[in-house]
């Protein structure tokens, strides 16, 4: 086997596995001295880390080749989420099947009651999220006076979750002369403060560097316009095809709004979240193993633990918070040896807030444009030559019914009958606004078609959470024109301004005079803004934004058009500009 000292029994459970050699982590957990004594693992996400602790809690667990009788149990392994437990759960149940061990898992979401009867019957080990452990050991039904080791896996995810009371709680409960395991991908400041409080003489095990660390995934930063981010990752997918893809979102709101564009696009898709109960979570997961989906939208909770060997795609659709979750994602794909792509999408005004993060991450990413619909249905003729070229058996149906279908139709019929049928199942990409147009928007010079443009003030910013995802349809709306009629938005702190195309301007002011403002937009004001105290624009030039204006409406509750008259005194004229 590959390693001396391991057990024999879990010797030859990795050898009926498949195991060749040992990972640099589970070989470095079962070198002597390693033996007995509380640990700080930090290894990277895909590592094989369940393996090894399975290797390092053995002395504490087995007699000789065999777990003894036990009605307590003897190992606790701590989780941060469902699917990571259950995975745990799993790794260790072939690990230790020729030792007799048993295995419970207590997590929320499931049956707390089969949970308790599952404990009263004896366990060596159990596996449990924070919540549902602290639940069983509130109750009685937990009893932790006899363990001998405790391990917490993702404990920085843990922490970052807000289960710093729940461990707290966990292992002030167990003697104080049992073994504790740390494992994780990144060790922050809060990790090394919950070793110093539960750890005695810990060993400190790194199993590679940093350029080690990403050896395996191709990072990769798309910058697109904020309206651009969906179809940046529509043309992502279809471009790289994955086996399978994990998008990442930061709310539960994002992964639906995005699971169902997907989904209505033609994708075989599936969504993990917090709203979702555990059946669906395990129907998504399984949908996944078999390849009947080969999409997962998620947030970063519930992808944790997820571990399908076919992700060979990531895509940060919502940035991560940190370098720690940049990692953290990015490691659901690079696994055990496998090759990885995580590309990282980006809004314009945050790139730099990227680059400082790569920075702290020490990762190397190439910036590149998001792939073109023209680069898009080359790979796909690409792909269908090398399917169509590649070796294959057929049999005797096969070949009789491609005679038929030669001596019926030429091959140029043929071959295109083929191409549409394969590009039948295939969404359609989509237009991304190229770089140079993309950064006219923001230069001084004119774009096309918006020469002598003019500009409009509307009385709603960024204090009132202005976006112009909401603003281009309302102006429309009112102004009777085309979303291609409106040019720049610039949106001020107390107020907005667009840019109306010179042959759209005139029909736009008619219709903002007879425009009746809807109840629910009551106190809004659109009016043509003042320009700079600039020279006249040079002919072909685009006058530069308005100034905004001094004094700033400070929210958008419901006010008149006009001010009321006063007592006593003579109201002020209606405006003559139109509103």
């Amino acid at each position: 086997m590959p390693h001396p000292n391991l057990n024999p029994a879990l010797a030859r459970a990795l050898a009926a596995r498949g195991y060749a050699t040992l990972t640099p982590v589970q070989a470095a957990v079962a070198e002597p001295d390693a033996d007995g004594r509380d640990l700080i693992v930090s290894a990277r996400t895909g590592s094989g880390k369940t393996v090894a602790f399975g290797i390092a809690i053995a002395g504490q667990l087995l007699d000789g080749e065999r777990a003894p009788w036990s009605r307590e149990p003897l190992g606790l392994i701590i989780a941060p989420t469902r699917e990571l437990a259950i995975q745990v759960s799993k790794e260790l149940e072939w690990l230790y099947a020729e030792t007799g061990a048993r295995v419970v898992t207590c997590v929320g979401g499931m049956d707390p009651m089969k949970e308790r009867r599952a404990l009263q019957g004896g366990a060596h080990i159990v596996v449990g999220t924070p919540g549902r452990l602290r639940d069983h050991l509130e109750r009685g039904a937990l009893d932790l006076s006899t363990l001998k080791v405790a391990v917490l896996d993702e404990a920085d995810e843990m922490l970052d979750m807000g289960f710093r009371e729940e461990l707290e709680e966990i292992l002030d409960a167990t003697p104080a002369e049992r073994r504790t395991l740390l494992f994780s991908a990144t060790m922050p400041r809060p990790i090394v403060a919950l070793a110093k409080r539960y750890q005695k003489d810990a060993l400190r095990i790194e199993t590679l560097g940093d350029r080690e660390a990403h050896a395996d995934i191709a990072y990769q930063a798309v910058a697109v316009s904020p309206t651009d981010i969906e179809h940046a990752v529509v043309n992502l997918l279809r471009f790289h095809e994955p086996e399978t893809a994990i998008l990442f979102c930061a709310t539960r709101e994002a992964v639906r709004r995005l699971h169902s564009s997907l989904v209505e696009r033609g994708f075989h898709a599936v969504a993990l979240s917090g709203e979702h109960s555990q059946s669906e979570r395990n129907h998504a997961l399984q949908a996944l193993r078999d390849q009947r989906a080969r999409v997962c939208v998620a947030t970063d909770v519930a992808a944790r633990g997820i571990d399908l060997p076919s992700v060979s795609l990531v895509v940060h659709v919502e940035l991560p918070r940190d370098a720690e979750g940049l990692q953290h994602r990015s490691g659901r794909t690079g696994r055990a040896g496998r090759k990885g792509i995580a590309v990282l999408i980006v809004p314009f005004r945050r790139r730099r807030t990227v680059e400082t993060m790569l920075r702290n991450a020490r990762i190397d990413a190439e910036w590149v444009a998001p792939p073109t619909a023209e680069a898009i249905l080359e790979r796909d003729r690409q792909r269908l030559l090398e399917r169509l070229s590649a070796p294959g058996e057929l049999d005797e149906g096969d070949v009789e019914l491609a005679a038929a279908i030669q001596a019926q139709l030429p091959p140029e019929q043929i071959a295109a009958a083929l191409v549409r049928l394969a590009r039948t199942d295939l969404p359609a990409p989509e237009d991304i606004l190229p770089a140079s147009e993309r950064s006219a928007q923001h230069d001084p010079g004119p774009r096309p078609g918006f020469d002598g443009s003019m500009w409009f003030r509307l009385n709603a910013g960024r204090r009132h959470n202005a976006d112009p995802r909401w603003l281009l349809p309302l102006i429309c709306r009112y102004g009777h024109v085309n979303r291609g009629d409106i040019g720049a938005i610039r949106i001020a702190a107390g107020e907005s301004y667009f840019e109306v195309a010179a042959r759209a301007a005139p029909g736009f002011l008619a219709a903002l005079k007879r425009a009746r403002i809807a109840p629910e937009d009551e106190g809004l004001v659109i009016e043509p803004a003042e320009p700079r105290d600039t020279p006249a624009a040079a002919p072909g030039e685009r006058r530069p934004p308005p100034r905004p204006a001094r004094h700033q409406p400070t929210d958008m509750r419901p006010q008149p058009r006009w001010p009321k008259k006063a007592p006593g005194k003579a109201g002020p004229k209606r405006p003559a500009k139109p509103r």
